[in-house]
């Protein structure tokens, strides 16, 4: 019995992505070609591995034995090229980057120019994700690096199957609208005052219901926004007091906002997230290793412009 170990990976994605059509989007290949992929790898081992009975491909008894052989390929696959990489000169190979907007604007693009210089065989993809779905495409494979925030004060919870690295501590700052008069000087002044929140599910959101609770008020949550950019739009407009983080000030122009002087509003970790290595290990690859440096060096950069110097120090078990 011969099998083609292409099409194991074909099977190994449909069973971790949970069906053909997302199977496809993670091979950038059509359904259709994962299909025949699949019924070619059918024909090779003689048995039936995919019900196609049921409304969505489900993996038969036979084809969930096959898949976990699968992922142990793609693993000794994985492997054995982290180790050949050992006796090349030069770093080589694509690598898939998460990132939301405000990473991608000060970490990411200056760590590609670092990359480009340093490593010219390394070929870097960055892919626009957020949050959960980030940490999720990482599990799956199909991105390699992931960078995440969350409340320094309400540490995410990592799986051991990942890694994370920290870049960056990015203090909080509490903006309100030019048009407010004198900026307040202390959270109680703010406590019946319109806001313009962040998710729940996100670190600033989260920074305002902890300072919310701390000083005993209920925020008027006057506005609900996920990007930054627009959030500062609207207190500029008058519509609300915001919590953003310094990085996100770095996008406005002076006295578009005004910066309150109120301290003790916490802050949020960026982290670089990888994939443990199946040997236990907790390092990177080492092309994924380049990347987390040059992030590393690019959040230091942004120590220094944000006046966090020294925010970014590398911990011994990072």
């Amino acid at each position: 019995m011969e099998i083609d170990p292409r099409r194991l990976r074909v099977l190994h994605e449909v069973a971790r992505r949970g069906g053909v059509m997302l199977a496809a989007e993670a091979l950038h290949v059509t359904p259709s070609a994962v299909s025949q992929q699949l019924a070619l790898l059918e024909r090779e081992v003689g048995l039936a591995l995919i019900d196609r009975s049921q409304r969505r491909a489900v993996l038969t008894p036979a084809g969930a034995v096959l898949a976990r052989y699968a992922e142990r390929v793609e693993e000794e696959l994985a492997e054995a090229r982290r180790e050949l990489i050992r006796f090349t000169e030069r770093l080589s190979g694509p690598v898939s980057v998460a990132a939301f907007p405000t990473a991608i604007r000060h970490l990411l693009v200056p760590a590609l120019a670092a990359l480009a210089e340093r490593h010219p065989r390394v070929e870097p993809r960055v892919v626009e994700l957020y949050g959960p779905a980030a940490l999720r495409e990482l599990r799956l494979g199909g991105v390699d690096v992931a960078i995440v925030e969350h409340d320094a004060d309400r540490p995410a919870p990592m799986p051991a199957s990942l890694v994370a690295h920290r870049l960056h501590v990015d203090e909080y700052r509490i903006v309100v609208p030019p048009g407010w008069g004198e900026a307040p000087r202390d959270v109680a002044a703010l406590a019946d005052l319109p806001w313009v929140a962040g998710h729940p599910d996100q670190a600033c959101g989260h920074a305002l219901e902890r300072l919310a609770a701390l000083h005993g008020f209920t925020p008027r949550r006057a506005h609900v926004i996920e990007e930054f950019p627009p959030a500062l739009a609207l207190v500029a407009a008058g519509h609300g007091a915001a919590i953003v983080p310094s990085l996100a000030l770095l996008e406005t122009s002076g006295g578009e906002v005004v910066v309150t002087g109120i301290t003790g509003v916490g802050a949020r970790r960026l982290d670089a997230v990888t994939r443990a290595g199946r040997t236990g290990s907790r390092r990177p690859d080492p092309v994924q290793a380049v990347v987390v440096d040059a992030l590393r060096e690019a959040a230091a950069g942004l120590a220094e412009r944000t006046g966090e110097r020294g925010r970014t120090r590398r911990r011994p078990q990072d």
